[in-house]
């Protein structure tokens, strides 16, 4: 277990203090009074920095405020009014409809999806930290435990140089660690031999990203000028996103789609 999770564990096995929430409220409530009393001590650039904080705060939270204010509204419609005549009564209605604005919340979730790429394995299985690492213990009567050696292909850059051994936290074995993948275009239906560029993104966690972990479902770059991609303005495409299909650890080599 590491060191910093002794509090998480205590508090999973015992729950937490009987008077926690009653402390938790009165900090809070005192939260107000103590901005209000820093904001009156506090002189020279402290002060443009502590108010510059206080108005970003405060802007946020009438947004955030307005956005949780579901309102109905009117608005005018686009078509032009019918012909013949109209009732007086319903002059005041003519070309109006009543709508329910939706929160900003909502609105941004759904640009978010649509921005999302369609991955050819939208969910993949998590991967725990001991299928990936294996510990490695140091030290001489083999105490100690700090040192993680991973198990699965890595992908590590050019221009990459070991730390020394004594301070390498993460090894990353040689044996394991790969230069090119087989990605297959979908819209071709050919499979080619190429560069990885780097690790984009790993869905099990970002520390497997910052090392180049590659397990199932993982975002890779990939080098595609062999292909001779062009954009629509006429210039070559040079990297191009990939999603790794297999696990690599089992097959001995990376396979992926490419994300057209």
């Amino acid at each position: 277990m590491p060191q910093n999770e002794h509090i998480e564990l205590h508090r999973k096995r015992y729950g937490r203090r009987l008077d926690y929430e009653e402390r938790k409220r009165k900090k809070e409530a005192r939260e107000a009074h103590e901005h209000a009393a820093k904001a009156k001590k506090v002189r020279g650039i402290k002060a443009k920095i502590f108010n510059k904080e206080r108005h970003a705060e405060k802007v946020q939270m009438k947004k955030t405020i307005k956005a949780h204010e579901e309102k109905l509204n009117k608005q005018k419609e686009a078509k032009a009014a019918p012909e013949g005549a109209i009732p007086a009564y319903l002059m005041d209605r003519e070309g109006q409809s009543r709508a329910k604005t939706l929160s900003n919340s909502i609105k941004q979730k759904r640009k978010e999806k649509a921005g999302k790429w369609s991955v050819p394995l939208p969910k993949v299985k998590s991967m725990d930290e001991a299928d990936v690492m294996k510990v490695v213990r140091t030290g001489k009567s083999k105490r100690k435990a700090w040192k993680r050696m991973i198990t699965k292909h890595t992908f590590v850059g050019e221009g990459f140089t070991r730390k020394p051994p004594k301070f390498e936290r993460f090894i990353r074995p040689t044996g394991l660690r790969v230069k090119k993948a087989h990605v297959t275009h979908p819209e071709l239906k050919a499979t080619f031999s190429l560069p990885i560029i780097g690790v984009k993104k790993n869905p099990s966690s970002p520390l497997y990203t910052q090392l180049g972990v590659l397990t199932k479902g993982t975002i890779i770059e990939v080098n595609v000028s062999e292909l001779g991609l062009v954009t629509t303005g006429g210039k070559v495409v040079w990297g191009k996103y990939a999603q790794v299909t297999n696990n690599p650890e089992n097959d001995g080599c990376v396979n992926a789609v490419l994300l057209v």
